[in-house]
């Protein structure tokens, strides 16, 4: 688990920098370059009168603890970008060129106490968003190598960048530059000639946006909406604690991160692991125990979601309201937010074993990479909540199971496959394997989790994006096109939503916001 001594927090927030953000950006650029003269009020007021979507901030519970400055340059008479003095005007940015065809940033800042928390990345990909939006070639970068200060006795400039390089050393500005796609052009002597830490030089870096279209090309490439999905398949074992739970999801949540995952899905009930550490006469009261790890359940996801800035399906867990029982899937925001999504319907064993209650209302939920869906274990195998999950505008089904055996599973992944097609929706599966020895009712599992597509040219050959072996703990990984499934919809070889019989059947349900028919 994460060190006890970590910083907690409950949200973050992306935003665009203002004036009155002045003081605690000045302050912050102290704590992060000491030595190095703070930005003036008159700077910031610069860049914000002339590129104001370049400028960026973070904060936790009102607090800045990260910012980003850039301005946009014609790159072919940019030739002053080996002195960040003449790149920056000084900091006030007047040389910024709407016209032109490369982001340049001028700095990242991360409070030092909240490094290693991905907070850069996230300032790295608004940058890049910025650069697909306006059609930019790229982002290049002057970046200080404020680590080699330790190493300038015994090596020069450029053998210590190598070694950054071949992660034989770490470098806190050049390390997390490489690791979000930017490519070493060469070495800046003279950068920062007042930088002690770095002794004045930079790397100078570049990131190409492979969605740029050239202006001499007609408007014929297809635009496209990425992204990354991931999903766990969670072997169940013996626990001690919830502590040594948390460690085993911390492990997957990390290797998704390291893959730049938007989303990880965890499977349905994988919490009932936990149930090894519980001592009840009968599976209801040991249910009604379990949810007890409701809330430190939430805390840790919640957490972690932000530390390695990935959304979550947090598969599922059980939760009390009252005196009754709710199978409860979370959806846990890289932002901090958390949403619920209480399963629908209930199976005999549910009922009959624990005394499940079923949920009364189907959500679909906004994200940074699109809208979504939780369609848990038997939810997926009724038609109808797909068909009113894609009428709310929702792109992916997220399907947490857990299964007992072969034919269980095979019900939900042919039913989850079906609603792929169906609908034009992706649909991420995510199961439990192994074994709960002296456990009531969760004692055997069975699954063989998946990233499924529609079955048309667009997509895979067999529908099947990414896929694991049965029964082996593992994570999988597939890159999907959002921008696919609605031109799917108009012009696939079946367009089933779109022919729809409606003058035969509708389907007439309750929805947050009141009736609707789809």
């Amino acid at each position: 688990m994460s060190d006890s001594k970590t910083p907690k927090f409950d949200t973050l927030r992306m935003r665009p920098m203002t004036i009155d953000d002045f003081d605690a950006v000045a302050a912050l650029q102290l704590r992060c370059f000491p030595g190095m003269k703070p930005w003036r009020r008159d700077q910031i007021a610069s860049q914000l009168a002339i590129f104001p979507e370049g400028q960026r901030v973070i904060e936790m519970e009102g607090r800045i603890v990260a910012s980003s400055s850039s301005l946009i340059v014609d790159s072919a008479s940019h030739g002053a970008w080996h002195d960040w003095k003449a790149s920056t005007d000084d900091g006030y940015i007047r040389n910024h060129d709407p016209k032109g065809d490369m982001l340049y940033g001028i700095e990242i800042m991360v409070e030092p106490e909240f490094r290693g928390m991905k907070l850069s990345r996230r300032l790295y990909d608004a940058r890049k968003e910025i650069a697909r939006q306006k059609n930019l070639t790229g982002i290049m970068i002057g970046g200080r190598i404020a680590g080699y200060h330790r190493h300038a006795d015994q090596m020069s400039a450029r053998e210590y960048v190598e070694r950054v390089i071949d992660k034989a050393l770490v470098d806190p500005v050049l390390t997390p530059q490489l690791a979000n796609g930017f490519v070493l052009k060469g070495l800046i002597p003279g950068y920062f000639p007042g930088d002690s830490e770095s002794r004045g030089y930079a790397t100078y870096l570049q990131w190409t946006n492979l969605d740029h279209v050239p202006a001499h090309t007609q408007q014929a490439m297809r635009p496209s909406r990425l992204v990354r999905l991931s999903a766990v398949q969670y072997q169940m074992r013996r626990t001690p604690s919830f502590k040594e739970f948390g460690r085993q999801c911390e492990f997957f949540i990390d290797a998704a991160s390291d893959y730049k995952s938007d989303f990880l899905a965890f499977p349905e009930l994988f919490t009932t692991q936990l149930l090894s550490t519980i001592t009840a006469d009968r599976p209801g009261l040991s249910a009604r125990m379990l949810a007890d790890f409701t809330q430190p359940f939430i805390e840790l996801f919640r957490d972690l979601a932000m530390r390695y800035h990935l959304n979550i399906v947090g598969g599922s867990q059980f939760e009390l309201e009252g005196e009754k029982l709710y199978n409860t899937a979370f959806l846990f925001r890289r932002d901090g937010s958390i949403e619920r999504q209480r399963k629908l319907h209930i199976t005999p064993d549910e009922r009959r074993w624990w005394g499940v209650q079923p949920g009364d209302t189907l959500r679909t939920f906004d994200t940074d990479r699109g809208r979504i869906a939780i369609l848990m274990g038997y939810d997926i195998e009724f038609p109808e909540l797909a068909r009113i999950a894609l009428d709310q505008g929702a792109d992916i089904l997220f399907v947490p199971i857990n299964a007992d055996e072969r034919q269980a599973y095979l019900r939900m992944r042919y039913c989850a496959q079906a609603r792929c097609i169906e609908n034009s929706v992706y649909a991420v599966l995510a199961g439990c394997v192994g074994n709960l020895p002296d456990v009531e009712h969760a004692d055997i599992h069975y699954a063989q989790s998946a990233i499924l597509t529609p079955s048309d040219f667009y997509f895979s050959r067999d529908g099947v994006a990414a896929e694991c072996e049965a029964n082996i703990e593992t994570v999988i990984f597939a890159e999907l096109d959002l921008a696919l499934l609605a031109r799917h919809r108009r012009k696939g070889s079946a367009r089933n939503w779109e022919d729809r019989r409606t003058d035969l059947y509708r389907i007439r349900y309750t929805g947050p916001e009141g009736d609707r028919e789809a």
